[in-house]
């Protein structure tokens, strides 16, 4: 004579799903979270880095500034500007990429020497602000000259008088004091207008002695100007 099995008790199972989710559970609270995505702040203040630029070009090549905005979000408006007649003027317009970084760039076809900046607007939870990036210079070619020893004490066409060490240009149209950025082999000097000349055909400015040590410059010949 066979004896009946006792009765398995109804909820021996649901006791059973419940330590397995409870072991589940325990398992899951000491496997670490994945990292969250950095997301910036609400109201954080944009910090603007400028990787590189290129500031010093002839008239009709290409200016270029490039870095990353710091939260680096994507989609922020940037801008790069330069400061003339007293008002900042846009040159080029873009929006960050990937990690904020940005890339401006613009073609300047007349000789310029001005401050720039890069601006970013305000948006998706950044606050914008401004850089200082330096002086954009876009040069043309002129035919120079230089002069000083055996003139030092001589009076200036706009006043004064000339020393060793006086920095500044001759030219006969520009206005005393008009200050103008020269290069030459790669250096660069800005200064006034301090004299009329040259007097020499086919000759632009005359450079004093302290001005074309400053750049290198010997003799005559061509220079790059931002006049």
């Amino acid at each position: 004579m066979r004896l009946p099995l006792p009765a398995r008790p109804l909820f021996a199972g649901a006791l059973c799903t419940a330590g397995a989710g409870a072991v589940a559970a325990a398992a899951a609270a000491q496997t670490p979270a994945p990292p969250a995505s950095p997301t910036p702040v609400a109201g954080a203040k944009a910090s603007i880095v400028v990787q590189a630029r290129r500031l010093h070009v002839i008239a009709g090549r290409r200016t270029a500034v490039r870095g990353r905005v710091r939260p680096g979000v994507a989609g922020l408006p940037v801008a790069l500007q330069a400061r003339r007649a007293g008002r900042w003027r846009t040159l080029d317009r873009a929006r960050t990429r990937a990690g904020g970084r940005y890339r401006l760039l613009d073609r300047v076809r007349s000789t310029l020497s001005a401050r720039v900046r890069v601006r970013v607007r305000s948006g998706l939870g950044v606050r914008g602000g401004s850089r200082s990036v330096g002086r954009l210079n876009v040069y043309r070619f002129a035919n120079a000259s230089w002069y000083g020893p055996g003139l030092y004490g001589n009076h200036l066409g706009c006043g004064g008088t000339l020393t060793a060490g006086r920095l500044g240009v001759a030219n006969k149209s520009l206005p005393c004091g008009s200050m103008v950025t020269l290069r030459h082999g790669g250096r660069s000097v800005r200064v006034p207008v301090i004299d009329r000349g040259p007097y020499v055909a086919g000759r632009e400015f005359d450079l004093t002695a302290a001005t074309a040590q400053r750049l290198g410059f010997s003799g005559h010949g061509a220079i790059l100007v931002t006049s």
